[in-house]
């Protein structure tokens, strides 16, 4: 099972704080600890939401919004994708998270979509399309 694990964003994130070599050192020695087990799939801390926009879609037209956004509860800092056997797995795995690293935060983790969860919807030829664009983003 795939797991997509979001760092919430909290004050110092969302003001750009940066990391401090202690705290890169941790989250360096956790992150190896996740690959060396072979759960990590890959993962990247985010610039502040200041520094972004979201594209809203209303009646099928698309707006843009530009950061700062105003719920940083809301936000995300940073994200990793798991390969666990279960979400007890993944929740086990996160627990392991230096604290110091995410500060006064909350980490969410949700399941992936795999292509057995679409049911027939997912048509041979909507699952070979699928198959090459993951080949293609692989190169």
């Amino acid at each position: 099972m795939r797991f997509m694990v979001m760092i919430k964003a909290n004050r110092d994130t969302e003001a750009g704080v940066m990391p401090s070599e202690d705290i890169l050192a941790a989250m360096g020695h956790y992150n190896e600890e996740l690959a060396n087990a072979g759960v990590l799939l890959g993962g990247e801390g985010l610039h502040p939401s200041s520094r972004g926009a979201r594209v809203r879609f209303s009646d099928g037209q698309p707006s843009v919004v530009d950061g700062p956004f105003a719920e940083t509860r809301e936000l995300i800092a940073g994200y990793w994708l798991f390969q666990t056997p279960s979400l007890q797995d993944a929740i086990e795995w996160v627990k392991r998270c230096p604290s110091s690293a995410v500060g006064d935060s909350d980490i969410e983790i949700r399941q992936i979509f795999e292509a057995e969860d679409f049911g027939a919807e997912f048509t041979p030829d909507l699952r070979a399309q699928e198959e090459r664009l993951r080949v293609q983003i692989g190169q």
